[in-house]
């Protein structure tokens, strides 16, 4: 569905006309001006239209209307479509939850498409309309605004990520080593969680560096002013820090488990060395009273008065021995 329509001229929203071809039209004729179409979750019979009006490339409106992309910035001949990930964190439950925003840009007219609840863009345009001086730069200033807050929303995210792994290092560095149970599958679900984190931030990396004119991408992208290019390479340099960062968490929450795991293989060990000796302590009396149980008719200690008391004291001693041993070795 359409959550909003309107003009922008000058970096001020206007009201235009309802029908999209004559509200673009109006907008193109301006000159200073630009038609923002924001679209949730659109059927393919309702982005029909803004597709005819438009002339999206029909691979992108697949892609919008499909969802499930990688970050990823794509030039046609008539517009730009460009696919972020937005990200939110519930920390209660360490869950990644993933959204997708895509936008296409072309001669005097930007068009978002969202997918998911995640980072509603009625507080992006609020912030922007609050801005005209933003607004001014047209579709490229709507680009910027997006990009540069869903990256910064990536920091936000890393944040609560390293925080809520602390608390979990605390956890399974203690004393008591955490609840063994369930440690790891906490751990092995924390890993998972930065995996799919990392799917929205790692591949956003080529598209803005394009935009920034960076390195290798020092060509001008079509539809995007080229005076943009530093506030672009600033939010480039942010999203280096979010994988920086990422890349920082998914190695630690790799050693956690390794130290995890190692902990586990002490523990076993440990106890396995206990039983043992247990084990140990318990098999002398029981060989002794089994050969006693065997009932030969020849056994001359049988017949000795003090047999019993001194087998009894065998073992005492030879169970006082083995504990003594044992626990010199720390198997007690």
């Amino acid at each position: 569905m359409i959550i909003d329509c309107a003009i922008y001229r000058d970096g001020r929203r206007t009201e235009g006309p309802e029908d999209l071809s004559d509200a673009l039209e109006q907008a193109r004729g301006a000159g200073d001006a630009f038609l923002w179409i924001g679209l949730y979750e659109p059927t393919a019979d309702e982005f029909e239209m803004v597709t005819e009006e438009f002339g999206l490339h029909p691979l992108a409106v697949e892609d919008a209307l499909k969802a499930h992309q990688r970050p990823k910035l794509e030039v046609y001949e008539d517009s730009l479509f460009v696919v972020f990930k937005p990200v939110s964190y519930e920390p209660r439950s360490d869950t990644v939850t993933t959204g997708e925003l895509m936008l296409f840009l072309g001669d005097s007219f930007v068009v978002t498409v969202r997918h998911g609840q995640d980072m509603p863009l009625a507080s992006v345009r609020r912030h922007l309309e609050e801005q005209p001086e933003t607004l001014r730069h047209g579709p490229t200033g709507v680009l910027y605004s997006i990009a540069d807050r869903v990256v910064d929303h990536y920091l936000d995210v890393a944040t609560e990520l390293g925080t809520d792994l602390e608390e979990l290092e605390a956890d399974v560095f203690s004393p008591t080593g955490g609840d063994s149970r369930h440690t790891a599958s906490r751990i092995y679900t924390f890993k998972r969680q930065i995996l799919e984190f990392r799917r929205a931030t790692v591949p956003l990396a080529p598209p803005l560096a394009r935009l920034a004119g960076q390195g290798a991408f020092g060509a001008t992208v079509p539809f995007v002013q080229e005076r943009s290019r530093p506030f672009f390479r600033d939010v480039s340099d942010h999203l280096t820090r979010v994988n920086e960062s990422v890349e920082g968490l998914d190695r630690l929450v790799s050693d956690i488990l390794s130290a995890h795991l190692a902990q586990m293989s002490v523990r076993q060990n440990d106890d396995m060395r206990k039983i043992s000796a247990w084990a140990a302590m318990a098999a002398v009396p029981t060989m002794i009273a089994g050969i006693y149980g065997m009932n030969f008719d020849h056994m001359p200690e049988l017949r000795w008065v003090a047999a019993y008391p001194v087998v009894i004291l065998l073992m005492g001693a030879l169970e006082v021995l083995l504990y003594r041993l044992f626990k010199r070795r720390g198997w007690l």
